[in-house]
């Protein structure tokens, strides 16, 4: 095919006319433009508008070829398709888009929905389309216009119309079958009502065709205030499905988005042929919006962008739901922290032994590495049935938190004090809770290991393991990298547990367990109640408690089997570590307590990576931002200069007036 250049763009246009091709002549002017790219779009369709009115005879022949071959075509299904998620769900979505990408589809050349797609092939060719000015556009568009017989112009306004009504019609109808949707009706069974806004929304528009074609005045504010109330319904719903008790999945991210979609092409469809002769602005408008979306069609970043938001939504906001119990704003809330991570620090310490027991009896990489991940993650979630804390696993859900305050402006940015104030209290509750593990796992790892020298006569680890517990917590090698390692776990651990709290509620897992057939002939309706009751409740929390042990246990294997520098460091397992090199001797005090300062050290990275990274995650999902951190960062200042203790411990803190603004915020 002959491509267009600027001095030759004459003789393409009066070939293509001769050969009353008229897809070759759209094909030939598109490829010229994406070529200039959005930098010369706009003075190459300037070239194209002033050829045009130079030459009239050909302008009215183009615009004669265009208008016959347009009155081909078959309109509405591009009407309905470009822009508009399929019904088919996410999965299935993305597998044929995938799919499309290594065995495109045959486009059918009488259908304008393949016709689009044949011509704006590239997500980038937004850029160009958008870079003329719309005046630019609708210069050529009156230019072509005028220049068409007014016989062609009313068959083609006639069949437009036609088209158009066709697909404002089939809009309306899979908006009201929506109102059978399951994973709708979950969210919200008040749209099984015969009133519902989706059902009532078709009726209302199959009046208004009903007026139209009859060429009969139809006052369409009604029909605005049902669009109106669907987009409510739809609002609604994303907020039932993103919020704590109701759980979302790809697919209900995806139908929601497919809904709003649906809406945004009926106002605009409605604003092109509600009126008898269509506006030249809003055809325009709707061709570059079809243009747009065509190019965006089998886009897979564009699909996934566009459905995961709810879903990340639903599963930080089930984190951060956990968030306020691990911040303490008053002395006896700071004590119960202490407590709670000194428990945990009892186990941590017997973890660790039970890990260097289970590195002297299994040799194989590969066994070592599942019993390792084994004893953290059931460890770890013994920790939480008793009720006792991990330092390391608060970062994940105060971060969600801290978005979810953030979030509460309505301009997406927060007010810098309170956010300060939740940061100071987060930094007191984090230290109660690092201070409880490591001095409660240091101190039971020496008792320990002093009382298993004073029975067996023998340290409990030998020399040469002393000095690799040592040299694990050394920053001037690889620590503070296995460190950061084990933080993105940490995160990791964090959207697990958010994402299958998520889907318990979205399965209603309490209900499934308590009348699941097999449990109900085990056990008593009472005790079968407690059970789904605590497995619902938790279910996110245990199940992220064992992944996240799994992932710290098979890291050294992944590492070795890939020849890689890979294995992780935790604080507190650490520094029970580190208790147990002391109490084998062969450490002195300053080395002890340089050993502390670098236990320290990795628990810095640890919660540190494992904050940074979530909150990213959580303000991304909830589409919000900071406004200036340096701004809070001067506040915590402020707040430090005026209460310096209350930084580390329940001393001096604000007045339970001062207070009482972000406990409201926090809930």
């Amino acid at each position: 095919m002959l491509k267009p250049k600027n001095n030759h763009l004459h003789e393409f246009l009066t070939e293509k006319i001769n050969q009353q091709d008229a897809f070759s002549l759209l094909k030939g002017l598109t490829i010229w433009l994406r070529q200039g790219k959005a930098k010369r779009a706009p003075e190459r369709i300037a070239l194209l508008i002033q050829i045009l009115q130079n030459d009239t005879a050909l302008c009215q022949q183009i615009a004669i070829l265009l208008c016959r071959w347009l009155c081909s075509l078959r309109l509405y299904p591009l009407f309905i398709g470009a822009g508009i998620f399929s019904r088919d769900g996410f999965s299935r979505e993305l597998i044929d888009r995938l799919y499309e990408k290594f065995n495109p589809a045959y486009k059918d050349p009488h259908a304008l929905r393949d016709v689009f797609l044949r011509l704006f092939i590239r997500a980038s060719d937004r850029s160009w389309i958008e870079a003329v000015p719309p005046r630019t556009w609708l210069k050529l568009f009156h230019l072509l216009r005028k220049n068409t017989p007014e016989n062609d112009r009313e068959t083609a306004q006639r069949y437009l119309h036609r088209e158009g009504f066709h697909a404002i019609e089939m809009l309306s109808i899979w908006v009201a079958a929506e109102a059978l949707e399951p994973n709708l009706i979950r969210l919200d069974n008040k749209l099984l009502d015969r009133d519902s806004a989706f059902v009532a929304l078709k009726r209302e528009v199959a009046m208004w065709l009903e007026a139209k074609g009859h060429q009969q005045e139809f006052d369409d504010s009604h029909l605005h205030v049902m669009l109106g109330q669907c987009r409510r319904q739809v609002e609604s719903l994303r907020k039932k499905g993103a919020g704590v008790g109701a759980g979302s999945s790809m697919n209900v991210a995806h139908l929601l988005q497919r809904l709003d979609q649906t809406f945004d092409r009926m106002i605009l469809l409605f604003r092109v042929f509600s009126r008898q002769k269509p506006s030249a602005k809003c055809l325009l408008q709707l061709v570059g919006t079809l243009a747009n979306a065509s190019a965006e069609q089998h886009s897979v970043s564009r699909l996934w962008k566009s459905s995961v938001g709810m879903l990340s939504r639903s599963i930080t906001q089930n984190t951060s739901g956990h968030g306020e119990h691990y911040i303490t704003r008053n002395k006896k809330e700071y004590m119960g922290m202490v407590w709670s991570a000194a428990g945990g620090g009892v186990l941590i310490a017997l973890m660790a032994l039970l890990k260097i027991y289970l590195g002297r009896q299994i040799d194989n990489p590969l066994m070592y590495g599942i019993a390792s991940g084994l004893n953290y993650g059931l460890g770890f979630a013994l920790i939480f049935m008793l009720h006792f804390t991990v330092a390391t696993k608060q970062p994940a859900m105060t971060a969600s938190l801290f978005a979810k305050v953030v979030e509460r402006n309505d301009k997406g940015t927060a007010v810098n004090m309170k956010l300060a104030q939740l940061l100071v209290d987060v930094a007191r509750s984090q230290m109660a809770a690092v201070a409880g593990n490591v001095l409660v796992a240091i101190s039971v790892a020496m008792l320990v290991g002093a009382g298993f020298w004073l029975t067996q006569k023998t340290p409990i680890l030998t020399a040469e393991e002393v000095a690799y517990q040592l040299k694990s917590v050394n920053p001037f090698g690889a620590t503070l990298w296995y460190a950061a390692i084990a933080g993105v776990w940490l995160f990791l651990s964090g959207i697990i547990s958010g994402f299958l709290d998520n889907r318990a509620d979205y399965l209603n897992l309490r209900m499934r367990l308590r009348h699941h057939p097999i449990l109900r002939r085990m056990l008593p309706e009472k005790w079968r109640g407690k059970m789904a009751d605590y497995i619902h409740k938790n279910y996110g929390s245990l199940g992220g408690n064992i992944c996240f042990g799994m992932l710290l246990g098979m890291t050294g294997f992944v590492g070795h089997a890939l020849g890689l520098p890979l294995d992780i460091r935790h604080v507190a397992f650490s520094s029970a570590n580190i208790g147990y090199a002391v109490a084998s001797g062969g450490v002195g005090v300053w080395l002890f307590i340089q050993s502390i300062v670098f236990v320290l050290m990795i628990g810095c990275v640890n919660l540190w990576v494992s904050f940074s990274l979530t909150l990213a995650v959580a303000l991304r999902s909830r589409e919000t931002k900071i406004g200036s951190w340096l701004a809070i960062w001067r506040c915590v200042r402020d707040i430090i200069q005026a209460r310096p203790l209350s930084l580390i411990l329940p001393i001096g803190l604000a007045t339970d007036e001062a207070n009482e603004t972000p406990k409201e915020i926090t809930k």
